[in-house]
């Protein structure tokens, strides 16, 4: 049986405090909870999701770099608040070349003005916002679409 082709799940700073940090708008789901749905609708389009999180911008860039040596076929990003100052990780994945799909827990529109500009979102096919953690759920939905894997 053939491996399956792997996506990276990658989540930003903060969100290790999910189910803690302002539940009344990030909910009371974990970053584990999350992990886990994404593994089990990954592998319903036979896709393996590679889960990681970290504080630190260098470190989610590396991660990046590493799908792109690794042939990874897409990721889904929740880069939390450098979603709205990263330059840095919006040049990343315009490197790696990389289907992939920006993910916010929260409606970034109906908050701050300082959330409502996104640099992975340019360099993201598309855009989930407000749906809570069934955003990642939406997300490989999508990314699973254009890719079109064999199920």
């Amino acid at each position: 049986m053939a491996e399956p082709e792997t996506i990276l799940v990658l989540n930003g700073p903060n969100l290790n405090m999910l189910g803690t940090r302002e539940p009344e708008k990030y909910g009371h789901a974990t970053l584990a909870d999350v992990e886990a749905l994404c593994r089990d609708t990954a592998a319903t389009f036979a896709l393996k999701a590679d889960c990681r999180q970290s504080n630190r911008e260098g470190e989610l860039i590396d991660f990046i770099h590493e799908a792109h040596a690794r042939k990874m076929k897409g990721i889904i990003i929740n880069a939390g608040s450098y979603s709205h100052t990263s330059i840095a990780l919006h040049d990343a994945l315009l490197a790696a070349q990389i289907p992939t799909v920006e993910v916010h827990v929260t409606n970034i529109h109906a908050r701050e003005s300082f959330r409502h500009h996104s640099y992975t979102a340019r360099a993201a096919f598309a855009s989930l916002c407000g749906f809570g953690i069934e955003g990642y759920r939406l997300a490989i939905l999508g990314l699973a679409a254009k890719l079109k894997p064999k199920a």
